[in-house]
């Protein structure tokens, strides 16, 4: 039997196929779209069956190429810049290619693990994965949330799995792709490698320089929970995939650069510290993401432990520094 994973040259995606591996799976078709092909390299180390275009998928699924074949999609595939103003564009690659997968995996009862975004809460402060909370304050978090509510109107049809994973801030290796979109983990580390300085924004929403706050996940735990409910296929919902802890942007910033000082044998040092010596500085809000932009986000993981997930998330200091320390070793 078959497994697809959609944006399988994307971040997750591809950390997804590498995880499938090393429990032994090759038996992956691999979906995305390489009209912009440095991604390719996130699937050098990956064994996969075959690579589809996004194109050439939809259409083998139309001609029910896999009707009969597939024991579970992990639908990593999205536009996923929160700035993508092109909203016939992100409407139809995010919800409505969504809904046609949907409705493949409803068919064959094959098991349907989809990536949704913690983007559909909005300005909300309260994160919990229920109507109320919910208010996307840009196109891309609105597609997700139209998609979760699609997904809500079909519980009736379910005979397979179907779980939405909401994800928070997700770092962590095989994002080099993503430019302006990348995490603030990454940011920071080549700011630092290349420049001496990291540069966070200024207070806004309330919030002090650089203390904004957000749920920082990193691509381990992520993978983690996708694969926990891939060998789980009897539960279903959609729940939040974060750690449950809101850590600031100078938390990150502290991490990257003391990640970065210990490759080089230097002694770690605080944010004052690193104030004080000019290695963060803060610039301006960026005056395009007012009203637009979560300055706080905390994932609440009752429906997730509920569900039976256990596992400890790693933290902001566990895991940034441990990707900043991949990175340094790298280059």
């Amino acid at each position: 039997m078959t497994y697809i994973v959609t944006g399988a040259a994307g971040f997750i995606g591809a950390n997804l196929v590498k995880a499938l591996n090393v429990r032994g799976i090759t038996n992956i078709i691999a979906v995305d779209d390489l009209t912009h092909g440095d991604r390719f390299v996130n699937l050098v180390d990956c064994e996969i069956d075959d690579y589809l275009d996004k194109a050439e998928f939809v259409d083998a699924l139309d001609r029910g190429a896999f009707n009969g074949t597939v024991t579970a999609v992990l639908h990593q595939g999205a536009c996923s810049d929160t700035t993508e103003a092109d909203g016939r564009y992100m409407m139809q690659n995010n919800y409505r290619y969504s809904c046609r997968l949907l409705d493949f995996c409803l068919a064959q009862k094959a098991q349907f693990i989809y990536a949704s975004s913690a983007a559909v809460y909005g300005a909300h402060m309260a994160f919990r994965e229920a109507p109320e909370c919910e208010g996307p304050l840009n196109v891309y978090g609105y597609s997700k949330f139209l998609f979760d509510q699609f997904v809500r109107r079909q519980r009736a049809r379910f005979q397979s799995q179907v779980v939405g994973l909401r994800y928070f801030n997700v770092y962590g290796p095989r994002e080099q792709h993503k430019g302006r979109m990348a995490s603030v983990a990454l940011h920071f580390f080549n700011q630092y490698r290349s420049g001496g300085t990291v540069r966070l924004f200024e207070g806004s929403s309330g919030y002090a320089n650089g203390e904004q706050q957000r749920d920082f996940v990193s691509v381990d735990d992520v993978i983690k929970v996708n694969l926990y409910f891939m060998e789980n296929p009897i539960k279903s919902g959609i729940y939040n995939c974060g750690t449950g802890m809101a850590q600031s942007f100078n938390a990150v910033a502290v991490a990257a650069i003391n990640a970065c000082r210990k490759a080089r044998e230097e002694s770690a040092l605080t944010l004052d510290a690193m104030r004080a010596q000019g290695l963060i500085e803060y610039i301006p809000f960026p005056q395009d993401l007012s009203g637009k932009y979560q300055s706080y986000t905390q994932a609440d993981l009752t429906a997730l432990r509920a569900a039976g997930y256990g596992e400890p998330f790693l933290t902001v200091e566990q895991g940034v520094a441990r990707y900043c320390a991949a990175l340094a070793a790298e280059t």
